[in-house]
């Protein structure tokens, strides 16, 4: 976004980037990323940005080679008793779900469309996320292939994985064009209108793109309570990179998990505790590596084994392990 991620999708991971500064790539990966604040006008879904919706059916195609039916039903709906059961052959998706399994991210986007343009929170959010992943690769297709080739042409130790990561995304996104105009100021609609409408993810990553829906010390805390309280993965994760180093010395967030790089890890480590998806082709590992360069040397590595493994010093990890611990406390699911 300007992971997630938000800057590049979700996130800037500031601790890992560090850490592996030495790949020099940062020229080519960060210039496709949206982490500066822009100062352009928002822009609805009729400033000429957002692909026409072209069904009003809102049951995305997750794709897969032995694909089940799949549908998604907004929560408020999905907690609602039922006369009757679904059929056993199909489930009810989480719209996460959903996103991180689509092959195809445009044809995803057309049917979150209908719902996200008419004021639902869910399907605005991840609408904002699919902009968000795909918007390196959708500026300039081919200039995105050319820097995939350029980069596994250096051959670093995390060449293999660094160019798996790209070809995922020109993969899932190979329907989106500069045309589709993808930039900071359509991801920061999508996020805007979700987040008036409810969405605490989207909340969390306005004020992570240093565009928070309220203002004020009394504000950020509160926004900060509500995440931890609410024990959701993708609000977790959307919430990290405020609380990384972009948090220090703020008041509202004193005493907390937050204002250091593993203050960061720490909230992204207790989104993967809760459910996110943190697998090796999951969004948050694609993004940290994709727009950020901080890639695993195994390409299968999942990101808590990553960060543990790769990304941490060794004495650091009990502190880390901490820093998770309290901030998922006793009675959060996990």
């Amino acid at each position: 976004m300007d992971m997630m991620f938000s800057r590049p999708m979700f996130s800037r991971p500031a601790a890992v980037c560090a850490l592996l500064a030495a790949l020099l790539l940062a020229a080519l990966l960060l210039k496709a990323g949206f982490g500066l604040r822009g100062d352009g006008a928002e822009r609805g879904p009729d400033g000429g940005n957002a692909p026409a919706a072209s069904s009003t059916a809102l049951e995305p195609d997750v794709g897969g080679p032995a694909q089940e039916a799949w549908t998604w039903t907004p929560a408020a709906v999905a907690s609602a008793p039922q006369a009757v059961a679904a059929p056993a052959a199909r489930r009810t998706a989480s719209l996460g779900e959903a996103f991180e399994a689509a092959d195809d991210l445009h044809a995803f986007l057309q049917r979150l469309l209908p719902a996200a343009q008419s004021g639902n929170a869910e399907a605005a959010w991840m609408a904002s996320r699919v902009y968000d992943y795909c918007a390196a690769h959708a500026r300039d297709p081919s200039g995105f292939a050319r820097d995939t080739a350029q980069l596994g042409s250096m051959g670093l130790a995390t060449s293999a994985s660094m160019v798996a990561a790209r070809d995922r995304v020109a993969h899932r996104c190979r329907q989106f064009a500069p045309v589709d105009g993808i930039d900071r100021d359509l991801v920061l609609w999508y996020r805007v209108e979700a987040a008036e409408a409810g969405s605490l993810p989207a909340e969390a990553a306005l004020l992570a793109m240093g565009e928070p829906l309220g203002e004020g010390v009394e504000y950020r805390s509160d926004l900060v309570d509500r995440v931890e309280a609410s024990a959701d993965p993708e609000a977790f994760s959307a919430l990290a990179p405020a609380m990384g180093l972009a948090a220090s010395g703020d008041p509202a967030l004193a005493g907390r998990v937050a204002g250091t790089p593993m203050a960061e890890l720490a909230w992204q480590l207790g989104a993967c505790a809760l459910g996110l998806d943190c697998t090796a082709e999951g969004a948050l590992m694609t993004a940290y590596c994709a727009n950020g360069g901080v890639c695993s040397r195994d390409a299968r590595q999942d990101f808590p084994a990553f960060v543990h493994d790769t990304a941490l010093p060794r004495r650091g990890r009990a502190a880390l392990d901490e820093m998770v611990g309290s901030l998922l406390g006793e009675g959060v699911p996990r």
